[in-house]
């Protein structure tokens, strides 16, 4: 699975498809994909496990997946079905404190999207 999606898998894709997806993909998912991302940065989750998690957060950017992303309620559902799994491998190794970054980010991502204004106010 990891070389399958390695190419694919950089910060800055992983980034980019947080901020530009996250408000049609709803605060499960980005929680989801965040709370894995933190496994993936701490030094004690083992390889096995940051191998699933890697391939899970490839899949989640992978480029040829946007077209059915934009479709509403179902287009993200092979996303969060493979992220879920993933994080199902992996709990052992996710740690509380991964869980409150994820959520934290999430309040701060959305925070920021429903107080932004809508329209310019020029």
């Amino acid at each position: 699975m990891l070389t399958a999606y390695r190419h694919h898998y950089s910060e800055t894709f992983f980034w980019n498809k947080i901020w530009c997806f996250a408000k049609s993909a709803g605060k499960k998912m980005i929680t989801l994909a965040l709370t894995l991302y933190a496994c993936f940065r701490d030094a004690d989750t083992p390889a096995w496990a940051k191998t699933v998690i890697l391939g899970a957060l490839g899949y989640f950017i992978f480029p040829l997946d946007q077209l059915p992303d934009i479709a509403p309620l179902v287009g993200y559902a092979d996303d969060f079905g493979v992220l879920t799994a993933a994080l199902a491998m992996v709990a052992a190794h996710v740690k509380p404190e991964h869980r409150a970054w994820a959520e934290t980010k999430v309040s701060i991502l959305f925070h920021y999207f429903v107080s932004k204004p809508s329209k310019d106010p020029a």
